[in-house]
This record gives structure tokens, sequence and C-alpha cells, in this order.
């Protein structure tokens, strides 16, 4: 057959100037009729040549077969440019009338990114079916331009054309992207209108939106109405459990989805997962392990990545080098994960000893990377480290500095007392400094015992985030610690007058497949009292090493007993107590809790390790702590 010379756009527009009567200048690209020889054909060089206008009769049914797998190609290949050569062939056959083949240009212009010629292609249609409208409210949304995908809906509801399911969840689905909420409930009520909401297509959208939107109330509702269920719905009510944090009600879905034998997916899987480290649930994280060596998913790098932040967040950092270790083909995202649960948990040498090992194994570390990295720096206040890892991102390997890596920088200087150095490179930074930032100085300044650095973190932290408590509490805690009881209660109108209301503290430990969770003083749970007699008997024994309530650490105005009895019954003693009295002896004791923890029950760990020689890890609000022989990872600075 030859060649068949495609040619390329002239102009953005289409439309190409003549030069001279029947005649104009078109850029040649030849393709072979050949498709095993096409892709080597691409790369051709092209010519500008001129050529008489062809006639429709010119070409068969075999040529136009053949520029629509050209364009298919250039779609699936992401190929702009051959794909506008294409068009412009098309022009030349008369094709542009063609229906079949306009709907090909506009998934093909879609697909490459080019969305204002999908829309001039789909707009100079003389007739449209179902299809088109379909393909081009899906390349609007693809590209982000949800507006204007519900726009065209309207205009398609208006000309009287039938749409399909695929019209409405293709729309809600880019809703869902930006969290458009307003246009949700609009199209969720087009949906009953046209008596499409139970749609397992459209329904799914909807509940997706909504969850996205934090209205799990109307996600649930869209649900349990559902009459048909695929695993996309499953998959999606588990992340939308899992986005709002509503951790066990995603295990919950999952046990009910696996009652109704559903087959499930990796995606469902990996929410399952992320529950399981939402809730630091050890116990059913391994079981969901056991689950996915079964069904074959543990090689799927995504999951696997799950898998190892869901030990890494329940303190099970062996477990996560296990999971990593298994998997023969690692990616970037395979070894950020494993990197960041070593930071997480202050295994600084391992970092540094992983991050060179990732460069070996000729993988470029992405800006993930070093925040992991500088993390792991600022876990052990290693400046001259954080400040060579930071030159090597910039000058090395050409990463832009974000916000996060200044953050990591700020807390490195502040761990290592180096408070003013932090405050200085706070006040350089090219943009506005994060709450993270200040909360580091305001951190190192109650470790070091700088008031008046405090009070200027912290009041750019009120600013910044006026309902975060901790802040308030913080600064008070130093005032306390300094005697000065009127700023305290100046603290305390200011918490009140802003209306922030202070989380109440609880820890939880898992205990043979539960969850027992502890508040300050609590009094409900079924073994409270064999937890208190066994608490005083361990406070008996730590005094005798040399422990001592350290009363500075509460807040109340109250008599020295009282304080005392206050934070001896601290929610992380109890959840220590409980684990002491039901965990086998040899087995760590792993405590989760809500807030930050407080200095008396830091020291209480470290005292408790050496005694009873038990590994406790505590993951607070901060970070991970593990206490062993009476020392801490954190370095006394959290």
């Amino acid at each position: 057959m030859g060649f068949l010379h495609v040619c390329h756009f002239a102009s953005n527009s289409g439309r190409y100037r003549e030069k001279g009567k029947g005649k104009r200048i078109f850029q040649f690209l030849s393709l072979r009729v050949c498709t095993t020889q096409f892709f080597a054909s691409l790369s051709s060089s092209s010519c500008i040549v001129e050529c008489e206008k062809p006639t429709t009769k010119d070409f068969n049914a075999t040529h136009v077969s053949f520029v629509h797998e050209i364009l298919k190609l250039c779609a699936k290949r992401k190929l702009l440019l051959q794909g506008k050569a294409c068009h412009a062939q098309i022009l030349l056959m008369g094709l542009k009338t063609d229906l079949l083949t306009s709907n090909i240009l506009i998934n093909m212009y879609s697909k490459c990114g080019s969305v204002d010629f999908a829309r001039q292609v789909f707009d100079e249609m003389p007739s449209r079916s179902l299809v088109s409208w379909n393909t081009m409210i899906g390349s609007l949304t693809q590209n982000g331009e949800e507006n204007e995908a519900l726009d065209l809906l309207l205009q398609m509801q208006r000309e009287g054309t039938p749409f399909s399911e695929f019209t409405i969840s293709s729309v809600l689905c880019a809703c869902a992207a930006k969290c458009a909420l307003s246009e949700c409930q609009l199209l969720h009520a087009f949906a009953i209108k046209a008596a499409m909401d139970l749609n397992v297509f459209v329904a799914t959208a909807l509940l997706d939106v909504y969850a996205k939107c934090g209205l799990m109330k109307d996600a649930v509702c869209v649900f349990e109405s559902m009459p048909d269920r695929s695993v996309v719905t499953w998959s999606s009510m588990a992340a939308g459990y899992v986005q709002n944090e509503m951790y066990e009600q995603a295990l919950a879905l999952f046990r009910k989805a696996w009652e109704t034998g559903l087959k499930h997916d990796q995606f469902l899987m990996s929410s399952v997962i992320c529950a399981c480290a939402g809730l630091a649930a050890m116990i059913e994280g391994k079981q969901m392990n056991a689950l996915l060596s079964k069904s074959g998913f543990c090689s799927n790098i995504f999951v696997a990545s799950s898998l190892i932040d869901m030990y890494a967040k329940c303190g099970g950092i062996e477990e996560s080098y296990k999971v990593f270790r298994d998997v023969e083909k690692r990616n970037v995202v395979l070894w950020n994960a494993m990197i960041s649960g070593l930071s997480r948990h202050a295994r600084s040498l391992e970092v540094m000893i992983l991050f060179e090992k990732m460069q070996q194994m000729g993988l470029s570390p992405n800006d993930v990377t070093f925040v992991s990295v500088l993390s792991a720096c600022g876990h052990m206040g290693l400046v001259r480290k954080g400040q060579k890892y930071f030159d090597l991102m910039t000058k090395e390997h050409h990463l832009a500095p974000n916000v996060f890596h200044y953050s990591c920088m700020v807390d490195t200087l502040s761990r290592a007392g180096q408070i003013f150095e932090a405050y200085d490179l706070i006040s350089k930074l090219p943009f506005n400094a994060s709450a993270s930032m200040w909360g580091s100085l305001l951190a190192s300044c109650r470790t070091h015992g700088n008031l008046e650095l405090a009070e200027v973190a912290a009041k750019k932290l009120f600013d910044i985030e006026p309902h975060n408590s901790g802040n308030y509490l913080l600064l008070s805690n130093m005032y306390a610690a300094n005697g000065k009881w009127d700023e305290v209660a100046k603290m305390r109108k200011l918490l009140k007058e802003s209306d922030v209301k202070k989380e109440r503290g609880k820890s939880w430990i898992e205990i043979k497949d539960k969850v027992h969770l502890f508040m300050v003083g609590e009094r409900n749970h079924p073994k409270i009292v064999e937890i208190y007699s066994k608490l005083n008997e361990v406070m008996d024994e730590l005094q005798k090493l040399g422990y001592k309530v350290e009363t500075q650490h509460d807040l109340h105005q109250v008599g020295e007993s009282i304080k005392q009895e206050l934070l001896r019954h601290h929610s992380e003693k109890l959840a220590f107590t409980m684990g002491l009295l039901f965990l086998p002896p040899n087995a760590p004791i792993r405590i989760m809790k809500n807030l930050r923890i407080c200095g008396d029950c830091h020291s209480f760990m470290k005292l408790a390790s050496k005694f009873f020689c038990r590994d406790v890890i505590v993951r607070d609000t901060n970070r991970f702590h593990h206490f062993k022989n009476g020392c801490c990872s954190c370095g006394d600075f959290w």
C-alpha cells in the first residue's frame, strides 16, 4: 500500500492557509500502513510539501479504519502532535462530519490533555449521539473542568438529549475530586428525578462525593439504599470511613462485606489496612496481612506500602521491615514507606543506611524521601547531618525545598538546643512559617526554659490555629512551672473566650483482639479495681528507684496531694498497668494516646521499662516513644 501521508495542523484552529488555487501547505509525517512499523514511523522526520487537496473518493474504508486506529494509539500513548496530524488528514478525507470519527477525536484530545481542541471538535459536530456527549463530559471532568461539565449536562437536558448513568456519574466523579458539595446535591436531585439514583455507578459516585465532603451520614444513607453494590462501592465506602477517621466503622464494613462473600480487591484491602493503622490494631492488621498473603495481594506495591505503614503506626517497625524485605521489586513508594516508618520511630541510623541503599539500587530519592531523612536527623538533633542532606537535596538532586523540609530543619535546630538559630531560620523563610515550625520552637523553649521566646512562638500559633488547645496548654504549662499563676489564669480566660474546647485525654491498648480504652481517673472498665491495685504496687516499686510524681506537669491550681492523685491515674499509666497484668511477660506493651504524653508519665514509663524489663511503646500525637532499659528514643524531647 506504500505510504500514507498524514499531515499536521498548521495552526491551532485547524484551518490551513492556501498557497495558490486549489493548493495548501501541509506539514507531512510519513506513516507506514504496516502497524508493526507505526511507532518507528512516528519518529521519522517531517517535511513541508505541497499537494492537491484529495477528494473523499480517493479514500476507502481501509484508509478510514487505519486513521481511526492511529488516533486510538495516539490517545493511548498521549501523542498529541501525531494526533493533530491525523486530524488534519481527516479534514483532507472529508470526514469532518463523520460521527464516529469525531467521537474518536474527542477521546484522543481528552487523553492527551488538550480539552480545548476536544471541545472545538464537539462544538463543530452537526449531530451528536449519546457517546459524543458522554465523551465530551468525560473529557472535561478528567481535566478538572467540573463546572463546564455540569453546564454541558444541563445543556444536554435542555436539548432533550437522552442521557445515561455514565453521564451523571462522570460529573459526580469530578465533584468528588474537588468536593463540590452544592453541585453534588444538584446532581443527586437530578438523578432522583431521572430515576437513576439507585444505579450502581451513580450511587457509588454519590456516596464518594458525600464521603469526601465529610457528610458520612449522607454517604451511609446512599450506601444502605442501594439494591446492588459492586466491589468499587464497598471500596469507596471503606475509603470514606478512613478519610473521616471512622476506623471502627471501616473494619465493621469489611466484616460485613466478608460475610456477604464479596470478592475483595486491593483497594478495599488497602482501606482496611489504613483503618487498622488508625486504630493501632496490630492483631487485626496481622490478620489482614495473612488474608492478603492468601489472596496474593502482598506483591502489590500499594498494598505492601499500606502494610509497612500500618505496622509502623502500630509500633511494629520490625514487622514493617519484614514486609519490605519480602517484596522483590521495590519502587520509590515502597522505599519511602519504609524510610518514613523508621524515621517515625526515631531509628535515625537505619534511615540513613536505607537512604544510601536506595541510591545504590539506582533509585533517586524524591522530596518525600528527604522529608523522612531530615525528620530522622531532627529526632536526634543532628544539625550538621541535617544540613548535609538539605544541601544534597538542593544541589545534587535539584529538588526545591518546601515547607516540610524547612520544618524539619527548624525541628533539628530546636531539638539540638539552638533555639535562636531556629527562630532566625523561621524569620528568613521565603514563605510564612507553618504551625509545625512554631510548634517545634515552642516545645524547644519549654525544654530549655526560654519563656520569652515561647511567648513569641505561642502568639504566632494562636493566630495560625486558634482552635488548637494544645498550644494554650503548653504555654500555660510553662507559666505554671515558673509559678506565674496570674498568667495561667489569663491563658484559661483566653481559652474560654476563643471557644477552644480541650480534648479529653485517652489511651488505649490492644489485648487478645480487643481494644481497651482508658481516661484519666477511669471507673467504668470491668477490671478497673484490679488495675488500680496493681498500679499502686507499681508506684511503690518505682518510688524505691527514685520516682517522684512531677506535679509541675499538672495545671490545676490545687493542693499538692490532689495533683499527685490526678497524675497518678493518667490514662497512659492505666493502659500500661493493663498490659502488665494481661499481656505475656516478654511481649512489648504498646499504648496509643490521642494527646501528647505528659512529662510525669514519660518519666514513669522510663523507670517502668527498666524495673519490669519490658519494652514499652507509646504513640502520642507527636511521635513514637520507645522506652527500654530506662531510656526513651525521643531523647526526652517531644
